[in-house]
Parts: structure tokens; sequence; C-alpha cells
């Protein structure tokens, strides 16, 4: 199967340089449009990592361009009141006419994301049930039937609308590497959607996911897999290092070498990538989601040579 290739807004990016315009991140949509990708993306974060909203940015990119698929990568659910959600989402998915992608995740355990659930009125433990609660009574509002819910949120005959432009509502998929995560994704979720593994392990993580989703009645088929990948191009392959190293560092002020222990990163020329994609390709990925450290007119282009070189 040919796999889709996604291009990731730099959102955080242009706070962290104090660029906050969204003009600018909508040229580099219609941009990626241009140069061939099939979906556009937006992280997520309130106050640990800040950046522009996902969902109203992403409302924006469905009013500029028409072709591709919008993804999240990745909302945080728990965040949010699931009722809200639930209708923002909706009519996100109605401007988009069935474009969207809700990728979402539970959040690591550090003091600023702890410190960021707390401003936000939300306990950070058991956040992971309060996710799966969440999206059950999204998933359940989005029929445009009267819902009534008795959990940690009290719904009675409450009707959403409109609902989403897709019967079902917009595909989940699920980030994470750790066993439970791909138990989730495989009995709950239309997709997984992880940042670490390499080819071999992410072909493995896949196989288990498909594996749990056939035991629990579900379509193993149905069960997208698609990768998270942070990207520096350079034909010196030594610049291509010290520019991804500087980007992580200054993303997430950790030491370079332990954060691309945690996430799938490649940095050097042109031919060194179309190997690399091409093995998550071989290993099942039907979706590509990259991430450019800088520069990124000229990595979309050059990636774009290095698609119709793999015959993509």
């Amino acid at each position: 199967m040919t796999p889709k290739l996604g291009y990731l807004l730099p959102t955080r990016e242009q706070i962290m340089e104090g660029r906050p315009e969204a003009a600018p991140l909508l040229e580099l949509a219609a941009r990626a449009e241009a140069e061939g990708f099939d979906s556009v993306w937006v992280g997520d974060s309130l106050l640990a990592r800040p950046r522009h909203d996902p969902l109203t940015l992403l409302a924006g990119v469905a009013g500029r361009v028409g072709r591709v698929e919008l993804g999240t990568a990745v909302l945080l659910p728990a965040l949010r009141n699931p009722v809200v959600l639930a209708h923002q989402v909706a009519t996100l998915d109605q401007i988009s006419e069935g474009r969207l992608i809700l990728g979402v995740g539970f959040a690591a355990d550090a003091p600023s994301i702890r410190a960021e659930f707390e401003a936000a009125g939300v306990p950070f433990e058991k956040r992971i049930g309060r996710m799966m609660e969440g999206l059950r009574l999204c998933r359940a509002l989005w029929t445009g039937e009267p819902v009534d819910w008795d959990g940690r949120w009290k719904v009675k005959q409450g009707v959403v609308a409109p609902t989403p432009y897709r019967p079902d509502g917009p595909k989940l998929w699920i980030g994470g590497n750790l066993p439970a995560s791909l138990e989730r994704a495989g009995k709950s979720f239309d997709g997984w959607f992880p940042i670490a593994p390499a080819p071999e392990a992410f072909a493995s993580g896949l196989a288990h996911v498909r594996g749990v989703a056939k035991t629990a009645g579900r379509d193993p088929a149905s069960v997208a897999g698609a990768m998270y990948l942070t990207i520096a191009l350079d034909d010196d392959a030594a610049k291509a290092e010290a520019r991804l190293n500087g980007f992580l560092e200054r993303y997430y002020s950790q030491p370079a070498p332990v954060l691309r222990r945690r996430q799938a990163c490649y940095a050097g020329p042109g031919a060194g990538v179309a190997e690399w994609l091409d093995a998550y390709a071989k290993a099942g990925a039907s979706h590509l989601c990259v991430r450019f450290a800088g520069e990124h007119e000229s990595h979309m282009s050059a990636l774009a040579k290095v698609r119709l070189s793999l015959g993509w």
C-alpha cells in the first residue's frame, strides 16, 4: 500500500520565535497541498508548550485548502469537556467535509503538564480513564440521538447539532508506545499513531494492535498504522545532525540524545530519508506525519522529490 504523507504545521515553533500570526501557517498549509502532501496536522498544548488552538486553526486550514486531510497530532481530550469537544469536532468535520482525523493522547507525566492540567481545572490522575470515557461520550453525541450519560459528566437527553459530516464521526487515532496503549488502539480506536518505534518495532507493534482488534471482534485491517516522524535534511550530515539536535533541545528543553531515544528522527541527506521512510511503509505504515526541524519550504520541496523517487 502506498502511504500517505502528512505535514505538521510549526505552531509551537512560531510561538517560540515570537511570531503568533496565523496567516503564515495557512500559507504553509496551502504550500503543503500544492507540493502534493496528503494531510496537514497541528499539535496541542495549553500552557506546557503554548501554541495555536488546534481545532480553531484547523477550521481556518479547512477553509484554505480543499483536498488534504486535516489532523491533530495529538489532541489532549482529557483537558476538555467532552460535550463541548463533541460540538467543536462535529462542526470542524462539517467545515472540512469529512476530512478530519482526530489523533489523541493522554499526556506524559511531567511537571509542566501536571501544571497545565491543574490550571485547566482537570485532575491529572486517572486522566486516561477520563479521556476514554470522554471519547465514548463524544461518539454517543455524534450519533445525533438523545444521550443520557451518568458518569464523570451528567447528560440528560443531550443532542449535539450539527452531527459530523461522516455518520460515525471523524476517525480516532491514539498515540503511545506502551503495551496498554497498543491494547487501547486495538480495542477502541481507528488507528495507532506512535512517535517512537523504529520500523521493525513499528511492524511488530502494529501486528499486536491488529491482533487485539481481531480478538475484540473488529476487522484488524480497519485499524490504520501511522507514524509521527521528525526530519532534518541536509547534504552535509553533520549540519543536519546539529540542526535536529538544536531543534529538539529548544523545543523540549531536554538533551537531544534523551529525546532521540523517545522519538523517531532522521538527520541527513535526501537519499537516506527515502530509505528510512520506505522502511516504515514496508513495516505497514499507511500514513507518515512529518515534522521538519526548520526551513519548512525547502524541506517540503525536498520531501516531495523524495516521494516521487519512491513512486508514492
